[in-house]
């Protein structure tokens, strides 16, 4: 009997371990609908570099992502598909590396679209972290989530207003006359780049500084500390001494913002902040290689491969531009009469 209790039990199910926070809504306040939630999980066995990769994006979809995602080996897309009904998650993120060639799928459930990106490039947040001197990652700032920002996007084709759609809708919305400014605190980058055709993808920590605001002050203010005075006569010296005294590193007039509202005890309303971007990776290189219909199947709408089915939206529009215009020159072409 044990044997037989064995077999019954081979079906794959998907374990889930997610951080249960009674403080984090359900329902998105500025578009009504539901929070966008996601799985990032992986295709097949991946290399210990692309595990990583794996686990710092599951980092930067945080908070409304499964962060300990369990798999195994017999799971297939439906069994992701079962568990993610009930828990609300709208959106996969599957990387697979066939052939050691990494791909990056984005997918929305339960139809579709799904959007295939060729992995070009990527760097680990680990090493972001070991290029920087001051590497600053916080357990604070995963606490709500990035902002998004297209660059580049405009003007390109079909796909393009899909990847378009497919990034914006990925992430909570926000609504600029309600936000606090507290909770912005990361933002994800994608640049377009027309002539090679490549995404950047960056994901940068955002970071204020009060205007005209030497370091040591700010750290006093910020930490509660009170500093080691002994080598000092008077209090004066603490901040005139050469190394304190100095300015904010980034009082750059074009990097300024008045505060409308207080964000913490340095940075106050209607006074003027630096704003300072700081990459805390992961850091990607894509190319949309196939954007499909459904969930990982259905009718290929753009393939960056095959060009006998570059995107034939496209090729339909060009096809009835051209006919007008033949349509056209044929009427502009003389009659020739029939009598001579």
């Amino acid at each position: 009997m044990a044997r037989w209790r064995d077999r019954r039990r081979q079906r794959a199910v998907v374990k889930t371990q997610v951080a249960k926070n009674k403080n984090q809504p359900s329902v998105d306040q500025v578009t009504g609908g539901k929070i966008p939630k996601s799985f990032v999980f992986a295709r097949g066995k991946l290399p210990a570099p692309l595990k990583q990769l794996e686990l710092d994006l599951r980092k930067l979809m945080l908070p409304y992502t499964a962060l300990k995602l369990k798999e195994k080996k017999r799971n297939n897309l439906k069994d992701f598909l079962n568990v993610a009904g009930p828990m609300g998650v709208t959106h996969f993120l599957m990387i697979s590396n066939p052939k050691s060639i990494p791909y990056l799928r984005v997918a929305r459930t339960p139809q579709g679209p799904t959007l295939t990106f060729q992995i070009k490039e990527y760097a680990l947040a680990a090493d972001i972290a070991k290029s920087q001197p001051k590497y600053r990652c916080t357990p604070e700032l995963f606490k709500n989530s990035p902002l998004i920002v297209l660059s580049g996007f405009g003007g390109g084709g079909q796909h393009l207003k899909l990847t378009t759609i497919m990034f914006q809708n990925i992430f909570p919305a926000i609504d600029i006359n309600t936000v606090k400014l507290s909770s912005c605190q990361r933002i994800v980058l994608l640049n377009y780049n027309a002539e090679e055709r490549l995404i950047d993808f960056r994901h940068y920590s955002i970071r204020l500084q009060p205007v005209g605001v030497s370091k040591r002050i700010r750290r006093i203010v910020q930490t509660h500390q009170v500093p080691d005075l002994r080598n000092l006569q008077d209090v004066s010296e603490f901040l005139t001494k050469a190394g304190y005294g100095s300015e904010s590193e980034g009082d750059d007039e074009a990097a300024t913002v008045s505060l409308a509202t207080d964000v913490d005890r340095v940075n106050k309303a209607s006074n003027k902040s630096a704003v300072r971007l700081q990459e805390i990776g992961p850091r990607l290189t894509l190319r949309l290689v196939k954007v499909e219909e459904g969930l990982c199947s259905g009718n290929v709408i753009f393939d960056e491969f095959d060009t006998s089915s570059v995107f034939s939206v496209e090729k339909e529009t060009y096809k009835e531009a051209a006919e007008d215009s033949e349509k056209e020159a044929s009427e502009d072409e003389p009659v020739d009469s029939a009598e001579d």
